[in-house]
């Protein structure tokens, strides 16, 4: 049984890529692993994962990079995001947000559910993230976000890939390296060279010794 790396765009796995000579497609099969480039977005995310997903992978490893609300959390880091939830999902109310627990519709938190006890995941720092349609760069949705959900990260994906797991029984991980803070968008003082390069050095390295 193989593992399937699953990320939104190639640059965010182009260096393992380089790494065992693979080519740049958005599916790739390797002996021990196989790569899904899903797209942008957890629409994108759902349907890819629709496609692909099967009893014949041992696990799911969701890679990319994000956004984190935490300052304790240095940009580069490669956190394991243990929990992650669809923080738009529901139902306004006034000023307030109902959640599809709130409403009874079903659920919008998910777990990345699995039993690895590799020594590469656990000195990885576990947090918990959002998954949102649309990026944070505006200090008042900011503020409100954080006490809504108190988060530590934000991505466009990681929810979609945790519920597609959870619903086909499938363990899953989700790791991302920090590539910038959440705040008023301001792209000089991020570092996603750093994020990527973290990113790949630590999925190659758990790849070569799974």
């Amino acid at each position: 049984m193989k593992i399937l790396l699953v990320a939104a765009t190639w640059p965010e796995i182009a260096l393992l890529a380089k790494h065992f000579h693979l080519p740049e497609k958005d599916f790739v099969r390797t002996a021990d692993f196989d790569i899904l480039i899903t797209g942008v977005g957890m629409t994108a995310t759902a349907y890819a994962l629709g496609k692909h997903l099967s009893g014949a992978y041992k696990l799911v490893l969701n890679l990319g990079i994000a956004g984190a609300f935490n300052r304790a959390v240095s940009l580069g880091n490669v956190l394991n995001i243990t929990s992650d939830e669809f923080a738009e999902l529901g139902a306004e109310d006034g000023n307030d947000f109902l959640s599809m627990e709130q409403l009874g519709f079903g659920h919008s938190r998910f777990v990345a559910a699995n039993n690895l006890l590799h020594e590469s995941v656990a000195k990885l720092k576990k947090v918990k993230g959002i998954t949102v349609n649309r990026v944070h760069g505006n200090q008042k949705s900011i503020d409100r976000t954080i006490k809504q959900f108190n988060p530590d990260t934000e991505s466009m994906e990681g929810a979609a890939v945790l519920y597609c797991c959870q619903q086909a029984a499938l363990p899953c991980l989700q790791v991302r390296s920090i590539s910038n803070y959440v705040e008023p968008r301001n792209k000089e003082n991020w570092q996603v060279g750093l994020a990527l390069k973290n990113l790949n050095e630590w999925t190659i390295e758990f790849l070569t010794n799974a």
